[in-house]
């Protein structure tokens, strides 16, 4: 699905923003981690409609990005070579990397340990490592979607269809139109307690699509203390 380009100004500021046209009755504005600022659009709202809810929202857009900017710079591209640190689970493990007989990657002793037949290959550690996480991502995100729905009082009401892990560039998760539940594999790196927010998160969109109050009200009821879940989980994986 394309996504259009505009921008407004707002003060000395130019607010450059993303739409994106769907199948829905309002219009929803999203400021990324990346200070990004996306919209969700009706397909037949104007452009002039959708300025306007631009420049409505505009100081909330702002305060929004310098929330997000205490968290930049982002963690370095990672290199894959012995004693460089890696997160999982809301831990910092080292990257232990030695010559075996097969490849593989377990957590030993402190740290992500790599047996490999190619130790000194990054490329095919970085295979091997990003192969273990989505391993443990499937393990782990099952494990927590059972607990996260015993928060409901209806448990079965907010069971997805189905849960698709995927490298996601923006969002920590999603529920489609047909509750299908998407998780950023990334997540993995997460205290349990932030991902617990984020399937929790996802869930509330089961009864509520959207981001208004009863949306809120539900999460508040479910997850009392989200919002402390929320900022920790930004300040581990930003």
């Amino acid at each position: 699905m394309s996504l259009e380009s505009r921008q407004i100004q707002y003060g000395q500021h130019v607010i450059v923003f993303k739409v994106e046209r769907r199948e829905r009755t309002t219009l929803e504005i999203a400021v990324e981690p990346d200070l990004s600022v996306k919209i969700a659009a009706p397909q037949d709202a104007s452009n002039d409609d959708i300025d306007a809810k631009v420049r409505k929202r505009a100081a909330w857009i702002q305060r929004q990005k310098v929330y997000f900017l205490q968290f930049l710079p982002r963690t370095p591209e990672r290199r894959f070579v012995s004693g460089e640190t890696h997160r999982y689970l809301g831990r910092q493990y080292r990257l232990k990397i030695r010559l075996g007989l097969v490849d593989r990657v377990r957590l030993y002793r402190g740290f992500i340990d790599v047996e490999t037949t190619r130790p000194k290959t990054p490329s095919h550690i970085r295979n091997l490592v990003i192969d273990w996480y989505k391993h443990r991502a499937r393990v782990k995100f099952h494990e927590r979607l059972r607990l996260s729905q015993e928060r409901f009082a209806a448990p079965e009401a907010f069971a997805p269809q189905s849960m698709i892990i995927r490298q996601l560039r923006q969002r920590w998760g999603s529920m489609s139109p047909t509750n299908r539940l998407v998780l950023n594999t990334k997540l993995i790196e997460a205290p349990v307690d932030a991902i617990d927010y984020v399937i929790t998160h996802e869930l509330c969109h089961i009864e509520h699509r959207h981001h208004g109050p009863k949306f809120y009200d539900l999460l508040d009821r479910v997850m009392p203390d989200w919002r402390k879940r929320k900022t920790r989980l930004e300040q581990y994986l930003t």
